[in-house]
């Protein structure tokens, strides 16, 4: 009887339909991601680990994926309306604040204030400027600063 490695049951990882808009950050993300990932190959491959093999080439051919797709984007430098790459700064009627940074999808991070630029809340603040009302799950927000400068890597 044949051992089950789980190596032909590994499925793929499902690779979004929606341009692959990345910021100069998330670029270098992925291609860390992919140097990480043929280190984990080869690593897997010398060690004769069969599961670590199909899970590191499943990483592999995402990140491929991702990296051939990829579309670089950086915010304009000046602007008067919301879009990729800004971090904008939202605040409620009670004076609290929240910035959010528009990502792409893959370096989307919610709890760092990255959100992925097809997120409903980045579609509600795209072609927005300062002074504008969004409303938000958490409630009516109004945006008060905008930075289109680049997040560093």
């Amino acid at each position: 009887m044949k051992e089950d490695s789980g190596a032909d049951t590994l499925p793929e990882r499902p690779v979004s339909a929606s341009r692959n808009l990345v910021t100069r950050r998330g670029l270098a993300l992925i291609d860390a991601e992919l140097a990480r990932q043929r280190e984990a190959l080869a690593a897997a491959g010398a060690g004769g680990d069969r599961d670590a093999v199909a899970a590191a080439s499943r990483e592999l051919r995402y990140w491929s994926a991702r990296r051939s797709n990829a579309e670089p984007v950086d915010p304009p430098p000046a602007g008067e309306a919301i879009t990729f790459g800004m971090a904008v700064t939202l605040e409620d009627p009670k004076g609290g604040r929240r910035t959010f940074r528009i990502v792409g999808e893959d370096e989307a991070d919610p709890a760092q204030g990255r959100i992925g630029w097809v997120s409903p809340v980045a579609r509600g603040l795209t072609g927005k400027w300062i002074g504008d009302e969004v409303v938000l799950p958490a409630g009516a927000m109004e945006i008060v600063a905008v930075d289109p400068r680049p997040e560093e890597a």
